[in-house]
């Protein structure tokens, strides 16, 4: 009985661990909501480019909690002009957490430790942090990526931690606690610039 026991335990272990939901976004229209954003569909590639102000282009169907979110990102290297990431735990569209890159700073000497940013939209983004909690919510990144060319994203969210790690790293070059009290909502690609690029959006929702 306590080796059927033992047995059945395992099971429901491993079952719990492979039924997480892992769903690949693919890159076609119906599959996404525009705000404030033109999107276009190249292939496997997501085109995103804003129409006035940050645009968001938020998945269908999906209230995401706790889990994995993967994706290639690109931006370019054009001081001011470039700002991609991921916008999460969204109530609406002004009212959603962000983790972002600022790939013209990735190489910076001067500017390298405001390559990644997290805000809390809108009360709490950038420069107010900045302002109030210098260093505290915007890092380097590391390994350094190329600022015009494709780089892979691994973003941990356990709420209230987030993790970000940049290609095949095994150490997060950023780890910060989200301000605001939201534990689930809408998830989108975020860009703050005329351009933006992904791909291979892949989602794991925890159980």
């Amino acid at each position: 009985m306590k080796s059927t026991t033992i047995f059945i335990a395992t099971i429901g272990i491993l079952l719990g661990h492979y039924l997480n939901a892992q769903t690949f976004i693919e890159a076609n229209s119906k599959n996404w909501t525009e705000h404030r954003g033109k999107a276009t569909f190249e292939g496997d590639v997501i085109h995103l480019k804003e129409t006035g102000g940050t645009a968001i282009l938020w998945v269908n169907g999906v209230n995401f909690k706790n889990g994995t979110v993967e994706l290639d990102i690109k931006g370019k290297d054009e001081r001011g002009n470039s700002f991609v990431g991921l916008a999460f735990h969204g109530a609406d569209d002004e009212n959603y957490d962000a983790v972002y890159f600022r790939p013209f700073n990735f190489k910076s000497v001067e500017k390298k430790n405001n390559a990644m940013q997290y805000i809390d939209a809108p009360k709490n983004v950038w420069h107010v942090l900045r302002k109030k909690y210098p260093g505290k919510y915007e890092s380097a990144v590391q390994p350094v990526p190329d600022p015009n060319d494709w780089f892979h994203a691994k973003i941990v969210i356990n709420y209230p931690e987030v993790k970000v790690y940049v290609n095949d790293s095994t150490t997060p070059t950023f780890v910060v606690e989200q301000i605001s009290k939201r534990r689930e909502g809408k998830i989108g690609l975020w860009v703050d610039s005329e351009d933006g690029w992904f791909r291979n959006v892949t989602i794991t929702e925890d159980n």
